[in-house]
């Protein structure tokens, strides 16, 4: 089912055939642009709620001729490991997961780090057992989120679709691997208004892949990858990795600013003040209260404040894109520059015994930078619905002197 942009729907307008949408499921939709995307080699197993994903995948290829390779794994653990070894011999892979199926991977997302391959993977997020749970948090990549992937995240299906596009760009630019956290359900197996982007223009952003020489296995030039590492030697790529996943920042910024402009992608400059590929902020300049979150419960804030209230309430909205690298200076800066009294911190997640992953990461930014009181809320674990009520109780809470709560 088609639709054209709301925005264009009007009398005797003749909108340019770029604002054609379709109707469709997000994991639908993220299986077209990984197509259109050209990889060579996909690797899978099934796992809900990602499973909608690679069977469309599985559908593009048994109906037309496309480029991949198309491979089903007898579990998620050997899927990592085909990409593995397919980007370690030049090819532009992906494959996808979910959960267990993520924490199955983990042996060889830890090597397939370490060996700087560029692989693009989606995280379909999902609770973690036990008891069992199908139903979206964040638990699952925040348990990998040391493993040295590259890990962003999608407040909508058009954004999972756009970052898909951008994530090949970055890790073959910089040669580390690309995570693209999609909530699961909430994004997954929604129906949205959903831009496709054109091929031409994916293929000009997104080039054939070709990687440079000696970083790939080739009969005709042998090199080692993965060999044994003594002590002396191992501190030192350790360090390099971690330098270069620092460095990322950078380029994911370039690539978002490029990606935009090519695709005359603009934000809504009254209510978007920053948005550069690592953190989106929308809301006023003065702010009494921010927001922070990462995923689609940015959109329950948003719909629940939207731009006109949260003007008259001063209320902003902070999106965290990025995990890994984290955005600690850029929102610090930002933190500094508009001055909000408050900071609630809405996590779909927990470090057990401690605190919700993300005002972990938030407080340790922030730590001897601030004054601002800042409190954290663990919401919607295992699926447990966010509210329009909930998010108007978080404001209601910073009334009272509770600084850490679970939002049952």
């Amino acid at each position: 089912m088609e639709a054209r942009h709301p925005k264009l729907w009007m009398p005797g307008f003749q909108p340019p055939t770029n604002y054609m949408t379709k109707f469709q499921e997000g994991s639908l939709a993220i299986a077209k642009t990984i197509e259109e995307c050209r990889p060579e080699v996909v690797a899978v197993y099934p796992i809900t709620p990602q499973t909608h994903i690679v069977e469309s995948l599985a559908k593009l290829k048994a109906e037309k001729s496309v480029s991949y390779e198309y491979i089903t794994a007898e579990s998620e653990l050997s899927a990592a490991s085909i990409v593995l070894g397919a980007s370690a011999s030049g090819a532009r892979t992906y494959t996808a997961t979910s959960s267990q199926g993520l924490l199955l991977m983990t042996e060889a997302l830890f090597n397939i780090t370490g060996l700087r391959l560029p692989i693009v993977m989606t995280c379909a997020n999902r609770a973690v057992s036990a008891p069992i749970n199908i139903w979206n948090d964040q638990q699952d990549i925040m348990t990998i989120r040391d493993a040295g992937w590259i890990i962003l995240f999608a407040e909508s299906n058009q954004e999972s679709v756009d970052l898909h596009i951008q994530a090949y760009r970055i890790a073959e630019k910089i040669s580390l691997p690309v995570a693209v956290c999609v909530d699961g359900f909430a994004l997954t197996h929604t129906f949205e208004p959903i831009e496709l982007r054109d091929q031409k223009n994916i293929d000009k952003f997104l080039p054939k892949y070709k990687p440079k020489k000696e970083t790939f296995l080739d009969p005709k030039n042998p090199i080692t990858i993965g060999g044994l590492c003594a002590p002396s030697s191992y501190m030192l790529i350790r360090e390099g990795l971690h330098q270069d996943l620092l460095a990322s920042k950078k380029i994911i910024k370039e690539e978002f600013l490029k990606f935009n402009n090519l695709f005359s992608i603009k934000k809504n400059v009254d209510d978007c003040k920053i948005s550069d590929g690592l953190i989106e902020y929308s809301g006023p300049s003065n702010p009494e209260l921010v927001f922070i979150a990462s995923g689609s419960v940015l959109g329950t804030i948003k719909s629940t404040y939207d731009y006109n209230l949260r003007q008259k309430n001063k209320i902003g909205v902070l999106n965290i894109k990025c995990l890994r690298p984290f955005p600690d200076e850029e929102t610090v800066n930002f933190i500094s520059k508009i001055k909000p009294k408050n900071i609630a911190i809405v996590d779909r997640s927990i470090s057990l015994g401690q605190t919700g992953i993300l005002f972990s990461e938030i407080k340790t930014a922030c730590y001897g930078k601030t004054e601002i009181k800042i409190k954290n809320f663990i919401m919607g674990l295992g699926g447990k619905d966010i509210t329009p009520k909930d998010i108007q109780n978080i404001v209601l809470n910073f009334k009272s002197k509770q600084n850490f709560q679970f939002v049952l």
